[in-house]
């Protein structure tokens, strides 16, 4: 059971890859994402702040809208396939995963029951921060994913 903590997130500027990708081409996607904002980075001279995100736009369905990138201190040029975009000010409800991607899914419903009991509504975005690196850590049972779900500010 993922701990879950409610808090105010500053906006983080981020440089990423937007695609709609179908579900089942996502792990072909992050790779390829995080390698191109990273030569466009080092293009420019800019260094990442932190780990990678994923971000979602709407919830997934056969296709999902996602970017994936990292947070920057400064807004950067378009390049390529890379641009400019940022995880979003406000309150958000997080839980930190741990184990392989494949059980997300357990983490996420633990969220939308908080939101039910808490009866917040969720926010049209969410994102989740890789704290960890598959290269570095091989073993699934230890990689720790943050997901944050902005609440709706209605």
């Amino acid at each position: 059971m993922a701990t879950i903590q409610v808090s105010e997130h500053d906006e983080q500027l981020t440089a990423g890859v937007r695609e709609k990708v179908p579900m089942t081409e996502l792990t072909e996607f992050f790779p390829r994402a995080f390698t191109d904002t990273m030569a466009a980075l080092q293009a420019q001279g800019v260094h990442p702040t932190g780990a990678p995100f994923g971000k979602y736009y709407g919830p997934p369905g056969a296709v999902v809208d996602v970017e994936a990138g990292f947070p920057v201190s400064a807004v950067i040029a378009p390049a390529g396939n890379v641009v400019p975009g940022s995880l979003p000010a406000g309150r958000v409800v997080a839980a930190t995963h741990v184990g392989s991607y494949d059980t997300m899914t357990d983490t996420y419903s633990e969220l939308e029951r908080y939101f039910a009991d808490a009866s917040l509504t969720p926010g049209p975005v969410m994102w989740e921060t890789y704290l960890s690196d598959p290269e570095e850590e091989p073993d699934p049972a230890g990689w720790r994913t943050e997901i944050c779900w902005p609440v709706h500010r209605g």
